[in-house]
């Protein structure tokens, strides 16, 4: 943005209740009658037989089966299918890749985007930026948007019913969410860049933390047994619109440009982007020397969640130097989010921090075995 400015931009509007997919065409019309509906493939014939009637009264619905990546390529391909049928408007139904494409593809055709996520494992459903990789899965770039999906809904029912690992994931990735937003806060705050509205993402970001803090562990035994819970609700709003919004509004650190380092690593292919944030989000709090009783909240809360501690409970079986090492340039490169650091971070500062990370994760584990982690966060 020109001269540093910051802007928070939120979806238009944010519905979260159960059963909205079915009502899905009565949300549409006030953007058109021609709708271009792209699905994830596990959720594609339940969109049409769900959603699909409630176009019928109100115009058409074209449903698309998303082709696992957000591509350069899939967008143009998606876009081309929103050109063949006319579309008005364009939904996304689906994960957080499939949601990243169709609102680049709205972008790109200057159309309306709703956005209805399927799992809480991201918070794509909101966010005004699409990421997009290249066909080996890796990091290419981030495409801003001008602005947040015109209107997400956020049905329950689904996401309260998607594998436990699936929600355990979200929290990972909302987890890193105030962290790197102070992170940039502060680096603003270093270089004298506008700061208004990203106090307005630290306070967004704060909350986002505290509602997980309170509610995560018990929302996710809640939904391992299948049950409604406030405690559920709290942390689904937490990682799908609290996340988003504060992420855009405050920027992102350290721990995503890790992440997308550490997506060169095929020993990692198996772990979802949230369980990687959490990792990356303690290589963070290493660079920065956050307080010991800071990184040990942070530890007790990933345990008391169930996301994976260690690299080798993220599927890293034997540590090699020379990959780390290409992860921590990746992690450095100049398209990525690393420079919103405070300070200047180079590879050997990233690499360090991995390996002080991992052997924090071991050394705690071991420390705390048999006690009931503690996660109140000061």
């Amino acid at each position: 943005m020109p001269n540093g400015a910051i802007s928070i931009r939120p979806p238009g509007k944010f519905f979260m209740g159960k059963g909205l997919l079915a009502d899905l065409g009565s949300y549409a019309q006030a953007f058109g009658s021609r709708a271009y509906v792209l699905c994830d493939k596990f959720i594609l014939e339940r969109a049409i037989a769900e959603a699909g009637p409630s176009f019928e009264a109100r115009g058409t619905a074209v449903f698309g089966k998303f082709q696992h990546e957000c591509t350069r390529l899939e967008i143009n391909r998606n876009r081309e299918l929103a050109r063949s049928v006319k579309a008005e408007l364009i939904v996304g139904i689906g994960g957080g890749k499939t949601l990243d494409t169709a609102k680049a593809v709205a972008c790109h055709e200057r159309l309306p985007v709703l956005t209805v996520p399927t799992t809480a494992s991201s918070d794509a459903a909101c966010t005004a930026r699409a990421l997009i990789y290249t066909l080996n899965s890796e990091f290419d770039r981030c495409m801003l948007l001008p602005g947040g999906p015109d209107v997400v809904l956020a049905d329950t029912g689904i996401l309260a019913a998607a594998p436990a690992r699936l929600f355990v994931a979200g929290i990972g990735k909302a987890l890193a969410t105030y962290f790197e937003v102070r992170a940039c806060y502060r680096a603003r705050a270093e270089r004298a860049a506008p700061s208004r509205a990203a106090r307005s993402a630290l306070a967004s970001a704060r909350l986002c933390l505290d509602s997980l803090l309170e509610n995560a562990v018990q929302a996710r035994l809640d939904v391992e047994h299948q049950r409604s819970s406030r405690a559920v609700e709290a942390v689904l709003e937490a990682t799908v619109y609290l996340s988003g919004v504060s992420a855009d509004g405050g920027g992102r650190a350290a721990a995503h440009a890790i992440h997308n380092g550490m997506l060169a690593v095929p020993a990692l292919q198996h772990a979802r982007h949230g369980e990687k944030m959490a990792f990356a989000l303690l290589a963070q709090l290493v660079l920065e020397q956050a307080p010991d009783e800071e990184i040990a909240t942070v530890l007790d809360f990933i345990q008391a969640v169930g996301l994976p501690l260690t690299l080798q409970d993220l599927g890293v079986k034997a540590f090699a130097e020379a990959q780390w090492r290409r992860v921590a340039e990746r992690a450095c490169e100049k398209r990525d989010s690393m420079g919103n650091m405070p300070f200047t971070v180079a590879p050997d500062d990233v690499y360090r921090a991995i390996r002080e990370a991992d052997a924090r994760a071991v050394a705690h584990r071991q420390a705390t075995a048999g006690r009931a982690p503690l996660v109140a966060f000061g």
